[in-house]
């Protein structure tokens, strides 16, 4: 499509056309090709300009085929680890029922994931704003796995964080509805200083922390459905975007 409708390329036909009519050797089905470039090499620049210019036409169609073929593939390569993320966290009940096994296995893919992160400087984009909900974590202190399945935090559990309050929050739902409230100090464009102001007690009682509830966490992949984050003490924390309009109570 590109050679047939490249006004120069066409040019190029019909001087070569024209050229050759004018020849006195008549050109059969016989005649050997190795030897044409010796009878039409009286006017070599026809051909190469004509070489010229199918080269450059090709090599700007090879190239666009490349750049669109390489964005695809990552778009699709990105999409596939996804899937494969969601579907091994899936049946892992946040995390409680995972073994080392499939610790290791969620923490290779987010590697994977983190290795092609687009976003750079998450602490200056806006995807990070909202409500998200926690898919999975190796944080004992979260999941309590210790404790009879009862005492545990059965139904959703949600971060949300606003940069321009520089705010966090965590939420339990079902059965306690326990929350939080942090101040964020960034650490550089990646990593903030997490330092807890309050906590509620079933969502009613206001507790002001005694100074301990500190911790910092960086994030490591981010796009607008999936947040991957690191603690600093080695908790890896899954998160999809819930309700990217949520604020956080100063």
């Amino acid at each position: 499509m590109f050679l047939t409708s490249s006004p120069a390329f066409s040019t190029a036909i019909t001087l070569l056309k024209a050229h050759l009519q004018s020849s006195n050797e008549p050109i059969t089905s016989s005649s050997s090709l190795s030897y044409k470039p010796l009878v039409l090499s009286s006017k070599p620049n026809i051909y190469s300009n004509l070489f010229s210019v199918e080269n450059a036409v090709s090599f700007k169609w090879r190239t666009r085929v490349s750049f669109f073929s390489g964005f695809l593939t990552k778009d699709k390569d990105v999409n596939g680890l996804k899937n494969e993320l969601f579907d091994a966290i899936a049946p892992l009940d946040r995390g409680a029922e995972a073994t080392p096994e499939d610790q290791e296995r969620v923490d290779q893919i987010a590697l994977k994931l983190e290795a092609v992160n687009e976003i750079k400087e998450p602490l200056k984009s806006n995807l990070l704003n909202g409500k998200w909900e926690l898919l999975y974590t190796t944080s004992q202190s979260i999941l309590q796995t210790k404790r009879p399945k009862f005492l545990r935090p059965n139904g959703k559990i949600y971060q949300a964080i606003n940069l321009d309050s520089l705010r966090a929050q965590n939420m339990e739902t079902w059965p306690f509805f326990n929350q939080a409230t942090a101040n964020l100090v960034p650490m550089n464009a990646r990593r903030v200083a997490v330092k807890f102001d309050y906590f509620r007690i079933a969502g009613l009682i206001p507790i002001k922390s005694p100074g301990s509830g500190r911790g910092r966490l960086e994030i490591t992949y981010l796009d607008e459905e999936l947040r991957i984050s690191r603690g600093n003490r080695g908790n890896l924390f899954i998160l999809k975007m819930v309700d990217p309009s949520y604020r956080v109570p100063l």
